[in-house]
């Protein structure tokens, strides 16, 4: 089976796909948070860049921060398992939630600011692909607020048979996909926002501008660890020195 040069998971190709192909990533939205396309009134990506010389940053994730319908919403994928995922993904929703303060504002005007993951890893000891956390008391489960809500989705737990009918599955099966043959089979059901996912798919991974910018991450990880090399080499000498 020919593997994929760049999985759906690839935070580039990620990036790059959803920001040519906005109304894809409108569509895929709406399956995350189970709301109707239709409804979706307002609809805005806010960080459409990629900063090059980010690139090469340990912490640097290529996420896609959005407003919809007046909430904040944050689409990461998240490909390895560094055991400190949850922690991360509660950091990304603070600095969301935190940063859309304006100067002088009101702390009730604050929106509603959600985090979507999507991880190819198993997070939790459930058999669901899903889970949904929010703020609730422990013994009554009362809301405190509606303005925080943490998404998960763990492809491992995708089943195998997916329905035509069932686009979120869909979905999520086309970002599991390892092989050219996991996307024609999606392909092969017939379904046409699927249909236009993969040729938007080919487009990108083909195109010039994501291997531009996999160079320039190369370039960027490769003189990040140049650095850290001369800065632990530096470290030895002046021990040395001291000794």
């Amino acid at each position: 089976m020919a593997e994929l040069k760049y999985r759906f998971t690839n935070d580039g190709l990620f990036k790059l796909l959803f920001v040519k192909y906005p109304d894809l990533l409108k569509r895929l939205v709406a399956g995350l948070l189970h709301i109707s396309y239709d409804d979706i009134e307002e609809f805005l990506i806010t960080n459409t860049e990629i900063r090059p010389e980010k690139l090469g940053d340990k912490y640097c994730h290529l996420d896609i921060n959005m407003k919809v319908n007046g909430r904040r919403v944050d689409l990461e994928v998240q490909v390895e398992d560094e055991k400190d995922y949850l922690e991360r993904s509660l950091f990304y929703w603070a600095r969301e939630f935190s940063t859309a303060l304006p100067e002088a504002g009101n702390y009730r005007d604050l929106p509603p600011t959600i985090v979507i993951s999507i991880i190819d890893f198993p997070m939790f000891s459930c058999v669901d692909f899903h889970s949904e956390f929010r703020l609730l008391e422990v013994t009554r489960y009362e809301l405190l607020t509606d303005k925080m809500c943490i998404h998960y989705f763990e492809l491992p737990k995708i089943p195998e048979k997916v329905s035509k009918d069932d686009e979120l599955l869909l979905w999520l099966t086309l970002f599991r996909s390892e092989t050219e043959e996991d996307i024609q089979k999606i392909q092969k059901m017939g379904v046409p926002i699927m249909e236009q996912v993969i040729e938007a798919y080919r487009d990108v991974s083909t195109s010039d501008e994501l291997r531009g910018l996999e160079r320039m991450r190369e370039r960027a990880r490769y003189n990040e660890m140049h650095l850290h090399l001369r800065t632990q080499s530096g470290k030895r000498r002046l021990k040395l020195q001291r000794k």
